[in-house]
């Protein structure tokens, strides 16, 4: 199976991020942590340090499934202004290949000039760096090649969208059943 890249910047949503690889990884899906600084030991937005399983320069974006990037401020604008990661991103994107990204993160996709006519969702206040989508307040938002959260409390639906977009419900639902998920959201 191709890889999952999660990119983590320094102040990055720890929640976002983690919770997203959590679920991945439970559904078994090959999932890489990237840092896009210099060292694999980053600073999350509430002071959570995180060690990366790679550096952003590693990455082979032809073996990616999908690229994901976790909010979080000033771990969005970051991520935004990282050229290495903006090229992967244009690679993932011309191939149709699927890109999420949740809370304040999708202002990437935006900039990038890729959301033109694409529902998307984002943490309240940043619709206007979404340029060109068709802005919803949904928990989660799934749209051609694109996933976008809210915020924080969507990291869960995020994860599992992000699970069953790459595997199938079917092999998400075990996942979602055993961390008592479906409970919450009956």
């Amino acid at each position: 199976m191709d890889k999952v890249y999660l990119f983590f910047a320094e102040g990055t949503e720890e929640v976002e991020a983690l919770t997203v690889v959590d679920i991945l990884r439970r559904v078994g899906i090959d999932t890489h942590i990237v840092s896009i600084t210099n060292e694999k030991m980053v600073t999350g937005a509430h002071g959570i340090k995180v060690t990366a399983d790679m550096l952003e320069e590693e990455v082979d974006y032809k073996e990616a499934a999908m690229l994901v990037l976790p909010g979080g401020l000033p771990g969005a604008y970051n991520l935004a202004e990282h050229q290495g990661l903006a090229e992967g991103i244009m690679e993932q994107y011309r191939a149709g290949k699927p890109l999420a990204a949740i809370c304040a993160a999708p202002l990437v996709y935006g900039r990038l000039g890729i959301l033109n006519g694409v529902k998307a969702t984002c943490y309240p206040g940043f619709e206007e760096e979404l340029q060109g989508a068709v802005c919803t307040s949904a928990l989660v938002e799934e749209d051609g090649q694109f996933i976008t959260g809210k915020g924080p409390a969507a990291a869960f639906e995020f994860g599992y969208t992000i699970a069953a977009k790459l595997i199938g419900e079917d092999k998400v639902r075990p996942v979602r059943d055993g961390m008592l998920y479906s409970e919450l959201v009956k």
